[in-house]
């Protein structure tokens, strides 16, 4: 299998930057990406980012992740606190998911405060601004060579 780690960004994210940057910060979505794949680099992975507004393209991507990634880093935006969809697609694969968001999610609305990710995926990151991505796809490096190790 190659050493890809999907980063999954959800609805909205295509507008960081421009949306609310008291809460998400200046970076811009194309910024996050290089920092991602630049991690990657440095960890000796690759890195393929996608986003969508979709909820079903987001369910796509992480059946693809299960045939073509190590690990799954994701920002499901408001979908986190939504979709069952995410959740029974995660449960559904084999490889490790990290749910990261920008803000912390449990210093904002009520609404915003419980995850439907968090209990199919490995781990979340939140209010860690962009470098949340970053702890994620470090720990996925740790997961995968852990799980490697011990095979």
């Amino acid at each position: 299998m190659s050493k890809t780690i999907f980063v999954l960004n959800g609805p909205n994210l295509n507008m960081l930057g421009k949306r609310e940057p008291g809460i998400y910060g200046g970076k811009t979505l194309k910024n996050i990406e290089a920092d991602c794949i630049a991690a990657g680099d440095r960890l000796g992975f690759t890195v393929d980012c996608r986003q969508s507004n979709h909820e079903g393209s987001l369910v796509d991507y992480l059946h693809e992740a299960d045939d073509k990634a190590v690990g799954v880093v994701i920002n499901p935006g408001a979908y986190g606190h939504t979709s069952i969809a995410l959740h029974d697609a995660i449960r559904a694969i084999s490889v490790p998911v990290i749910e990261v968001h920008i803000s912390n999610i449990h210093a904002r609305e009520e609404f915003r405060h419980k995850s439907m990710i968090a209990p199919a995926a490995k781990g979340m990151i939140c209010g860690l601004g962009p470098h949340g991505y970053i702890l994620a796809i470090e720990a996925l490096s740790g997961i995968t060579t852990k799980e490697q190790q011990q095979k």
